[in-house]
C-alpha cells in the first residue's frame, strides 16, 4: 500500500450522501483537519476547563496552545505529510495535546497500548515506519534497543519528566525541546478522507493489524453516538475508565467532551477501585464509562459502600456482555441503570446501544442512528428475526483498510462499505441484538457442538459467581472439554459441592451435555490493557 495519506479515500466504500450521513445530518467539507474538535471550541470561549484529574488541569485555550506547540515542534524534525508519529502515552493532558498537534500539523498518530513490551513495540515501530515517538517518561525504558533494533526510529520526545535515559535513539524532554508558534499553528490542508490516526488491534489472533482512521471519523462518532444518544452537553464532564489508547476509551475522553466542548477527566496510573472512587468524588463527572469487568470490582469494592456517586448522571458499558445481576448491583449502589452498548475499533466507537427509553437486559441493544446493521448467513444473505446470523456493519465511520494487510483487509471491510465483525448475534422482533458468540468459536463437546459464552453467560447468573469465563480446552486425551474458570462471591468457598451446584444449574438450564466438566477457582480473572477478560493468558493457565 502507498504511504501517501492522500490514497486512503472512503468515498468509494462509503459515501457521504450514504443513508447513515443523511440521517445524523452529517456534512463535512471537503477539506477538513480533526484537529477541529479542540480549536472550534476556542471561538465558544477558550476560559472553559477542557481536560482536569490527578495530573493536572489545562483550559481549551491552554491545550490548544500546547498541541499548537507540539505541532509545530515535530514540523521542525522534518516529518513529511501522513508520517506516523507513535504515541506511548498515559492518560494525562499531555495526551489530547499530543494528538491533537500532531493530526493539526498533518501527521498520524499511533495509539499504542502501554502495556507492550517492546518485543511488540519493535514490530509497531517497523509496521508503521513511525521516526517519532512521544512517550511519558515512566514508559520511556521501553524504547530500548531491542524495540528500536530495525526501525526508522530517530527520536523520542518524553512527558511527563525530565529523565531521559542513554540509548540508540535521541531522547528528548518535552519541557526542552518545545517550540511554541507565532499564533495558532495553521492546520494542515487535510481532506476530510485522509488519514487522522490509527489503532492496533489487540493481535489476539496473529500479528496485531493497524486500523486506519480518517479525519471526518472522530466527527462522525460524535453526532451518530454521543449527541443522539447520551446526549453530551457544554456542562458535562466524561470519566472513562477504560485509556485512551482503547477506541471505547478515545471516543469517551477525547471525542465527545472536545466536540461538545465539554470537559475530560483522566486518571492515568492503574484504575483501582479506591482511585476510581476517589477521582468522582473529586472531580465530580456527570457521565462515566466502564467495562463489565470494572463494575464487577467497583461493585465489590469496600469503597462501594461509602462512595460519593451524586454527580453522575449517566453511566455506560461496553465491550463484554452486562449480566443481570451486575447491573442490578450496580443500579443499587449508584442508583443509576447502566447503558449498555457495542462497537469495535474498525468502526472507532459504539453502533448498537441500549438507552434509557429502551433496553433488554443481555442486549447490546438496538441500531445507534448513522449505521446500518445486517444479520447475514454463511452465504450472505440475511437473515429474518430470531435466526442467529453474522453481523455486518456500515457506517462513515468505517476504517477502510489494514494498513499493509491486504488479506486481512479483504477479510473484515467488504464490498460496498461494509464491515464483516464475525460476531453472531439474534435480532427480536423489537429490534433488539442479543450475542451469541464468535463465528469461529464452536466446538464440539461430546459429539455435540457448543459455543462456550452460551455456557459462561448462564455461569455468569448464578448467584455464587461474582465472575467468570469458559474455555475449550484440550486435555490429555486430545479430547476437547469445556473449563470454566470462576472468581466466587464473598461468602462462597470453592469445594466440590460448589462445583457439583455450579454444574447443575448450568445443566438445569442448557442442555445437559453442555456443562463445564473442569471448574477452577480464582481470585481474580487477568485483564488485557483493555480491561477485557485475557482468555489467552488463561488458555495458559488452564494447561498449565
Amino acid at each position: 500500500m502507498p504511504n501517501e495519506a492522500s490514497s486512503l479515500a472512503t468515498r468509494d466504500l462509503v459515501p457521504h450522501d450514504a443513508p447513515g450521513s443523511r440521517e445524523i445530518g452529517f456534512s463535512v467539507p471537503a477539506r477538513y483537519n480533526a484537529s477541529a474538535i479542540l480549536f472550534d471550541n476556542l471561538f465558544a470561549g477558550g476560559h472553559r476547563c477542557a481536560v482536569t484529574g490527578p495530573a493536572g488541569s489545562r483550559t481549551y485555550a491552554e491545550l490548544a496552545a500546547d498541541a499548537c506547540a507540539l505541532g509545530a515542534s515535530l514540523l521542525s524534525l522534518e516529518l513529511g505529510r501522513g508520517e506516523r508519529v507513535l504515541l506511548f502515552l498515559d492518560d494525562t493532558p499531555a495526551y489530547p495535546a499530543a494528538l491533537f498537534g500532531a493530526i493539526r500539523a498533518g501527521l498520524v498518530p499511533l495509539l499504542i497500548n502501554t502495556l507492550t513490551p517492546p518485543d511488540l513495540l519493535q514490530f509497531y515501530l517497523a509496521d508503521s515506519g513511525a521516526k517519532v515517538a512521544i512517550c511519558d517518561a515512566v514508559f520511556v525504558d521501553r524504547f530500548n534497543d531491542e524495540a528500536c533494533r530495525g526501525t526508522q526510529l530517530q527520536t523520542v520526545i518524553v512527558t511527563n519528566g525530565e529523565t531521559v535515559p542513554p540509548g540508540s535513539v535521541r531522547m528528548l524532554p518535552a519541557a526542552q525541546w518545545l517550540r511554541q508558534p507565532a499564533g495558532s499553528l495553521t492546520p494542515a490542508d487535510t481532506r476530510r478522507d485522509d488519514m487522522a490516526f490509527w489503532m492496533y488491534s489487540s493481535g489476539s489472533t496473529g500479528r496485531p493489524k493497524g486500523i486506519v482512521h480518517l479525519q471526518h471519523d472522530m466527527l462522525y462518532t460524535h453526532l451518530s453516538y454521543a449527541h443522539h444518544l447520551l446526549k453530551i452537553r457544554e456542562d458535562d464532564a466524561c470519566f472513562s475508565v477504560p485509556k485512551i489508547f482503547f477506541a471505547y476509551g478515545f471516543g469517551n475522553s477525547i471525542t465527545f467532551p472536545f466536540a461538545a466542548g465539554a470537559s475530560s477527566v483522566l486518571l492515568p496510573g492503574q484504575p483501582k477501585p479506591a482511585a476510581i472512587f476517589e477521582t468522582i468524588a473529586r472531580y465530580r463527572p456527570t457521565v462515566f464509562f466502564g467495562l463489565p469487568t470494572l463494575y464487577t470490582a467497583l461493585s465489590k469494592a469496600p469503597e462501594a459502600k461509602t462512595a460519593d456517586l451524586s454527580s453522575l448522571r449517566l453511566c455506560v458499558s461496553a465491550a463484554e456482555i452486562l449480566a443481570a445481576e451486575l447491573f442490578n448491583a450496580w443500579k443499587e449502589i449508584c442508583g443509576l441503570e447502566i447503558m449498555e452498548g457495542l462497537g469495535s475499533s474498525e468502526v472507532l466507537h459504539i453502533y448498537l446501544s441500549n438507552t434509557g427509553e429502551a433496553k433488554k437486559l443481555g442486549s447490546a441493544g438496538k441500531r445507534v442512528p448513522g449505521y446500518e446493521i445486517s444479520l447475514r448467513n454463511n452465504d450472505g444473505r440475511e437473515v429474518p428475526d430470531g435466526e442467529e446470523g453474522i453481523l455486518w456493519v456500515r457506517g462513515d465511520s468505517n476504517a477502510p483498510c489494514y494498513w499493509n494487510r491486504p488479506e486481512k483487509t479483504a477479510e473484515t471491510m467488504r464490498e460496498g462499505g461494509w464491515i464483516y465483525t464475525a460476531d453472531r448475534f439474534v435480532r427480536d422482533a423489537e429490534g433488539f441484538h442479543f450475542f451469541r458468540g464468535r463465528a469461529d468459536d464452536l466446538v464440539k463437546i461430546s459429539g455435540q457442538w457448543v459455543y462456550p459464552l452460551e455456557v459462561e453467560l448462564c455461569l455468569a447468573n448464578h448467584p455464587m459467581v461474582r465472575e467468570c469465563a469458559v474455555l475449550a480446552m484440550e486435555g490429555s486425551d486430545r479430547l476437547t472439554t469445556l473449563k470454566a474458570f470462576v472468581v466466587l462471591a464473598d461468602g462462597s468457598t470453592g469445594s466440590e459441592q460448589t462445583t457439583r451446584a455450579l454444574q447443575d444449574y448450568v445443566k438445569g438450564r442448557l442442555v445437559p451435555y453442555k456443562y463445564p466438566r473442569l471448574v477452577s477457582y480464582l481470585d481474580e480473572l487477568p485483564k488485557t490493557g483493555t480491561g477485557k477478560i485475557d482468555r489467552q493468558s488463561l488458555l495458559k493457565h488452564g494447561a498449565g
